[in-house]
């Protein structure tokens, strides 16, 4: 195997090229468009098998990168705790599940934009037939299940956590 060793500043000027992927699925999330935008973080929409968001390197042949590299790894953004449940339902459980696999391949985090989520859980205080301790049962078996972690986050936060997440797994990439 070869590979490729970057200097510190290298990797930096590398990452002030990434571009954030949206899924064009992805509903209602002008907030987060609108701080990439503010930011002046670049983003493209396309078709994403897993995730609501992911992101890639552009080619660079000055940096030896002579076509695009998508990174491997992605967020998964739920607007709502009443989302999630939703994901949990008889309906939509298996397809849930089904990318909750595709997904345990790579760095994959599930983001709920509700700052009071896990609480709102641990409460009940959500629609639905759930109980708090068979959601908290069924999100907790995921979670250990796929290899992924839950974050609660105020909508005003998501675009920031998005562009850092994505901005910290190229650096470590880049640095091994």
């Amino acid at each position: 195997m070869l590979t490729y060793r970057y200097s510190k500043s290298e990797i930096e000027r590398i990452i002030e090229t990434i571009v954030i992927t949206v899924d064009t699925r992805e509903k209602k999330n002008e907030h987060i468009r609108e701080y990439f935008a503010l930011k002046g973080i670049p983003f493209v929409n396309r078709t994403m098998r897993t995730g609501d968001y992911g992101c890639y390197i552009p080619a660079n042949e000055d940096m030896g990168i002579m076509r695009d590299l998508h990174v491997s790894g992605c967020v998964e953004r739920k607007a709502t705790v009443d989302e999630l449940v939703g994901n949990f339902s008889s309906k939509n459980r298996t397809r849930f599940e089904n990318e909750l696999i595709r997904a345990s391949r790579a760095p994959f985090t599930l983001l709920i934009e509700d700052i009071e989520g896990y609480r709102k859980i641990l409460e009940g205080n959500y629609r639905s037939q759930y109980t708090p301790q068979a959601l908290l049962g069924s999100l907790k078996s995921f979670e250990a299940r796929y290899g992924f972690t839950t974050f609660y986050i105020e909508p005003a936060l998501t675009g920031n956590y998005i562009y850092h997440h994505f901005k910290y797994l190229v650096k470590e990439l880049l640095k091994s």
